[in-house]
This record gives structure tokens, sequence and C-alpha cells, in this order.
């Protein structure tokens, strides 16, 4: 969570076929949301640690602030400070889904910024297999947001025309391939407790 952030430049949106892994990068880096396939539906992604990029997306979906985000990761190394505390037993869990469908709660201890955690004492973390949102976090260089690509209340987004029927041209790059084509979206585990928060 300690990127530096360039000030958010006149990305614009660009979708289709060829689009390179270089270009999403770039985006994300130059302060940009994107829409990428995961595990299950299509979602919106930004740099975590731009507050200014975190609330473009909030206002995009109308989601508030205070309901909080999934990071998502193709790489477990980058949650290594938030997985640190966690007990043996705990970790074993996690490490028993990962990479997979499955979103962990975990406490921050004010490690993750408050536009990415909402109200919470914990923060949602998935070590996604998803081949193209797994190789975006690597390349990005760090963990991403990643929430369903579609305005809160409507239905998750599973096709790439639903998601420029969604957004528009309102998003900077729309691509990545298809979704794994699961049924559901990530289901979501208390870490602590192993407790199902959501169900997948």
């Amino acid at each position: 969570m300690s990127k530096n952030n360039p000030p958010t430049s006149n990305v614009r949106m660009v979708h289709g076929a060829g689009l390179t892994m270089a270009t999403a990068v770039r985006v994300l880096a130059a302060g940009g949301v994107i829409a990428h396939p995961t595990e299950s539906v299509w979602g919106l992604a930004c740099d975590p640690a731009n507050p200014e990029a975190v609330a473009r997306l909030l206002r995009l979906k109308n989601r508030p602030l205070e309901k909080g985000l999934i990071l998502v990761t193709g790489d477990v190394k980058h949650f290594s400070d938030l997985l640190h505390n966690l007990s043996g037993d705990q970790r074993a869990r996690i490490d028993a889904t990962w990479p997979g469908p499955v979103t962990w709660l975990v406490p921050h201890f004010d490690q993750v910024p408050p536009w990415v955690t909402g109200i919470h004492h914990s923060v949602a973390l998935r070590h996604t297999a998803h081949p193209f949102t797994a190789a975006l976090s690597r390349a990005f260089g760090g963990p991403i947001v990643s929430t369903s690509a579609n305005p809160t209340g409507s239905q998750p987004a599973r096709h790439k025309f639903q998601v420029l029927r969604y957004f528009g041209d309102e998003l900077d790059f729309v691509g990545g391939g298809n979704t794994g084509g699961r049924a559901s979206p990530s289901e979501i585990r208390d870490a602590a407790s192993g407790r199902i928060v959501r169900a997948g």
C-alpha cells in the first residue's frame, strides 16, 4: 500500500481486441478505473493507494464509502504484512482456498487506507486464480481494488457488453478476456472464526 501515485491524467476509454496488459497497468497507474474479468463476474478496479481513483470508482457504482472494498492480488506476498499476525490455523484455512474465488476478512491494524476499509476493522483480501486479473496485479506491482462491475442494486455484469451498457465511456479500460464462468460471486469468510459471511 505504499505505491507512489502520479496525478490522475487524461486517460481515455479503450476497449476491444489487441489491447495489452501494459495498457491496463498504465491506466491504473494514471489513476484510471478499469473493468476486468474475474472468476465469476466482471469487476471494476483501480489503485487502492489512490484516494481519488477509489472515490471515482465508488461514484460510478453509487457505493457508500463505509461499506469497504475488496483487494485482489495475483501474488500472496502482496498481503504478507496483513497476514503475518494471523494464527497458524487461520493461515492454514486461508491457504487451503487460495488462489481461488474465496475472499477473506482479516484485521488491517490501520495498515490499509480508510477509503478501502470503510468503517470496518478488517479488510477483504483475495488471491485470485483468474489469469488476467492475477497477471494484472503482478504487473502493477501490488494489489488492486476489485468490486463487481455494476451500479449498486443492479445485477453483476457477466459479459463485456453488460459492462459497457452500465458504464459506457465512463471507464478508462475494458478488457482481459472472459470470466472464469462461476455462477456466483466470490465467497467471503471471516479469518478469525472461519464463518462464511457471504456464500459463494
